[in-house]
């Protein structure tokens, strides 16, 4: 409830494991859906980045597109080449805004050590890719959906706050 409502970026640290400390963010995740709250976020990563000379890896996620079957037989489905054709076009769009957001970083004065495309349910994507890599903070923007959104489209940012392994960071326009 906090984040979601929440007037100011929020920090949620998780307990310690294993004689770690509760938080290190040698290595940051920086998800990403070019909106405008993703933009804060990066700013946020880029700061955190050059005061403790961490990592910047980012994630966008592609939802991934759903195929008809083709016959009554479960599990046979058919991709058409236009459906192929779309999800090119939809993983064409993911790179180019990865490749921005790494251009933007980099023209601040900061680095990018990795950008990460993935396609599926983007809070399960997010914090997967966060535990192969070893994250030590995920960071975010949050659209700050109204009650009747949020509850028919979901928050990522919740999911990722509930499932993550490490500390997660949401950004969000102050006031909003």
């Amino acid at each position: 409830s906090v984040v979601r409502h929440a007037h100011c970026p929020v920090l949620v640290v998780r307990g310690e494991k294993d004689g770690e400390p509760p938080f290190s963010a040698k290595r940051i995740l920086l998800a990403t859906d070019g909106s405008g709250e993703a933009a804060l976020a990066t700013q946020a990563a880029m700061d955190l980045a050059n005061k403790t000379n961490s990592e910047i890896h980012v994630v966008h996620v592609t939802m991934p597109l759903l195929y008809e079957p083709s016959s009554g037989y479960e599990g046979d489905y058919v991709a058409d080449y236009y459906m192929v054709e779309e999800y090119k076009e939809i993983e064409r769009s993911g790179k180019e805004l990865l490749d921005e957001q790494a251009k933007k970083i980099k023209a601040a004065g900061g680095s990018v050590a990795q950008t990460h495309l993935r396609t599926g349910k983007p809070d399960q994507e997010i914090v997967g890719l966060a535990e192969e890599i070893g994250t030590g903070l995920i960071l975010m923007g949050s659209r700050g959906l109204g009650g009747i959104r949020r509850v028919l489209m979901g928050s990522v940012s919740d999911l990722v706050v509930r499932h993550a392994h490490c500390p997660v960071l949401v950004v969000r326009k102050e006031g909003s």
